[in-house]
């Protein structure tokens, strides 16, 4: 029997909650501050019209088509558009995103769940600043010296666990139920919260400015970063960050859509609530709390720390200004959000996988499940035990950064160059309630990839501290390109590591030597999970007979 969704606003808030992760909150608002402020908000927006939505839009059709051709993940969805066999590899990447970033994400996710119940105890009420950072040191970073993070693997298996019960009980009794009950109470925990800290007055608890001045200092706009391709870049990124688009994820739930069921209206209502949850509720909250009890030169101080960071390093100092309850329930409010945020997103990583070997191998739900939560597991535990030595960082840069906008590029060329000219257009205006302004058409089919194009360029050859006049000064006077550390060239290959090495003294080159060590291996990890999934799909693609698109 073929699964479906129970009701529209579960397949809605399923597909907001999945795009609704920690960005919207740790993320955003950093990120607003650090390029332009209020002035962010114009590229910001500028790139979720013109990349955010067609995308969106793109996948549901994806999706939904393929579920009318009996697929329900991205490999041979993307094959039964174009015959050329390269399409179902390229498919790969959306079970294969799922699955790295699913490894480390539950670990974060994992940070939120045990932090919420040490908020909720009264554990952080009244601590110093020094005293939670060394809370978090000891737990996160296994400080403590243990030569095995046990308490850390425990939580981590543990809300894996959750993760697999839920994907196991379907999508109405899992999937959907998660998403219709908690999307709204993670609304209802951050507005809460904003409505918290944007009234706080100077005095209140003792805080030495209002929240109302950190709603100032995080939107006061700088007019000059608009010029700036830096920001435009960072607008663009962080789009793809929140949105949901690229992972695969998408087209999973759409293909249980039925086929005139409209698309166009949904992924823009499921669009537009991340929007809301991310500028508004997600820059309410952070920005203005930490503004009010640390004032504007300690938060300048503490931007590049990043919001993660600021989430588990700050928050819970901040909190413990409050009298004992309301410190309690906030924290476990804040925690509490962030875990929502997680469990959502995470639930819906494994869905693609899931429906994959369902769909291919006729295996039951309970096994696939099960066999997602060891596989993530066994994927994900050498990020937490070499947490130190940035493995996490390093599934992030490849699973959660160039996988989705790689995955997401091709497949908007294929969709808007490849396809007949109107196929993709005709997708999204097949049973829309709503009529989508016709210049969109052109946006789709031409400004959308160009600039997936143009931005994937720039991030292979982002030249040094993203000096793009200097770069194009010595590419045209010496005949050379500058390039970051950051870029995908240099990074590929941990050019800084490696350039660090050579400059280290002997003490310092054994521990170096061992980080390097350990990140080829996470390497050779991401690579060897991406083969593996070939050589299933590989399999797979022998027992059936695809249904290409005439």
């Amino acid at each position: 029997m073929k699964e479906s969704w129970g009701t529209r606003i579960g397949l809605i808030l399923a597909m907001a909650g999945f795009a609704v992760g920690f960005g919207n909150f740790l993320r955003f608002p950093v990120q607003a501050i650090q390029n332009g402020g209020a002035t962010f908000i114009i590229p910001y927006l500028i790139s979720f019209l013109v990349i955010g939505i067609p995308v969106l839009m793109s996948e549901w059709a994806i999706g939904r088509y393929g579920g009318t051709q009996g697929y329900h993940s991205t490999p041979f969805m993307m094959q039964s558009l174009n015959r050329n066999p390269m399409w179902k590899y390229i498919g790969v990447f959306g079970i294969f995103t799922n699955i790295i970033v699913a490894s480390y994400y539950t670990y974060l996710e994992s940070w939120t769940f045990y932090f919420a119940f040490h908020s909720l105890s009264g554990f952080f009420h009244g601590q110093t600043q020094n005293e939670i950072l060394n809370f978090f040191n000891q737990y996160v970073t296994s400080a403590q010296g243990n030569l095995f993070p046990f308490e850390n693997v425990f939580f981590y298996a543990l809300v894996l666990g959750i993760n697999v019960y839920f994907l196991s009980r379907g999508i109405q009794k899992g999937v959907e139920w998660v998403a219709k009950w908690g999307v709204p109470i993670l609304v209802v925990f951050g507005i809460f919260l904003a409505i918290k800290a944007v009234t706080i007055e100077k005095g209140d608890y003792g805080a030495i400015l209002s929240g109302l001045e950190g709603l100032n200092f995080l939107w006061t706009p700088d007019y000059s970063s608009i010029w700036n391709p830096k920001v435009w870049l960072a607008a663009a990124g962080q789009v793809f960050f929140t949105v949901g688009i690229g992972w695969g994820t998408v087209q999973t739930y759409a293909s249980f859509m039925r086929e005139n069921e409209d698309i166009a209206l949904s992924s823009l209502t499921a669009g537009w609530t991340n929007e809301f949850v991310e500028v508004i509720l997600g820059a309410s909250i952070l920005i203005p709390l930490s503004v009010s009890f640390l004032g504007l030169e300690k938060m300048e101080e503490i931007l590049n720390l990043g919001g993660l960071s600021l989430g588990f390093k700050v928050m819970p100092y901040l909190f413990g200004h409050f009298e004992p309850f309301l410190s309690a329930f906030s924290g476990f409010f804040w925690f509490g959000l962030l875990f929502i945020a997680g469990i959502t997103s995470s639930i819906a990583m494994g869905s693609p996988y899931i429906s994959f070997m369902s769909n291919n191998f006729e295996w039951s739900r309970n096994k696939a499940s099960l066999s997602f939560g060891l596989i993530t597991l066994i994927i994900g535990l050498p990020s937490v035990i070499f947490f130190n030595e940035g493995l996490l960082d390093e599934y992030d840069f490849w699973g959660g950064t160039f996988s989705l906008f790689f995955f997401a590029m091709l497949e908007i060329i294929l969709l808007t160059w490849l396809m007949p000219k109107n196929w993709l257009w005709n997708q999204i205006n097949q049973g829309a309630e709503i009529t989508i302004p016709a210049f969109y058409r052109y946006v789709i089919q031409y400004v959308t990839p160009l600039l997936l194009i143009l931005i994937f360029v720039a991030a292979l050859v982002k030249p040094t501290e993203n000096n793009w006049l200097a770069a194009f000064s010595e590419l045209f006077n010496h005949f050379s390109w500058p390039l970051d550390h950051g870029s995908i060239i240099k990074y590929s290959y941990n050019s800084e590591l490696l350039e660090k090495l050579e400059s280290a003294g002997i003490s310092e080159k054994s521990d170096l030597k061992q980080r390097l060590y350990i990140l080829w291996f996470g390497k050779a990890i991401i690579l060897g999970t991406f083969i593996a999934l070939s050589l299933v799909v590989y399999k797979a693609s022998k027992k059936i007979q695809i249904k290409y698109h005439e």
